[in-house]
């Protein structure tokens, strides 16, 4: 991880991972979760996890198998959304517009909305707990 995320964890009161569905990514996802127990212990104490999100997901087994594991590994900070593997999202990058503007009916762009409308229960439950 670099100076610019190491400084974005100092500053953040929580960090989304996105997690692509796939077994190499979990090595990078137990660096990142090491990475922000060592700034919670040292320059920001209040940093947590908000939650784990799947990208990436592909219709096949093995993507299958890597969300249940993480589902069972990681129970409760994994987000019910997952991100799809979905072609629109690339272009809409090659074509340097956001997905919104890209393909709002695409399966990608349907699949954010939901997770930023999962996010936004998330936060509304919390200030609800804590006023």
């Amino acid at each position: 991880l670099g100076l610019l995320t190491l400084n974005g964890l100092v500053a953040a009161d929580g960090v989304i991972v996105p997690l692509q569905c796939e077994y190499f990514a979990l090595e990078g996802l137990a660096d990142i979760l090491r990475t922000v127990e060592l700034v919670k212990g040292g320059m920001n104490p209040s940093l947590e996890v908000d939650g784990i999100l799947l990208t990436m997901f592909g219709q096949n087994n093995l993507a299958s198998q890597v969300a249940e594991d993480i589902r069972r590994h990681f129970t409760g900070r994994v987000f019910d959304t997952v991100i799809p593997r979905n072609v629109r999202l690339s272009e809409s990058q090659s074509h340097g517009k956001p997905i919104l503007l890209y393909d709002v009916a695409s399966k990608g762009c349907q699949s954010y909305l939901a997770f930023a409308r999962e996010v936004s229960r998330r936060e509304a439950r919390r200030d609800r707990k804590n006023p």
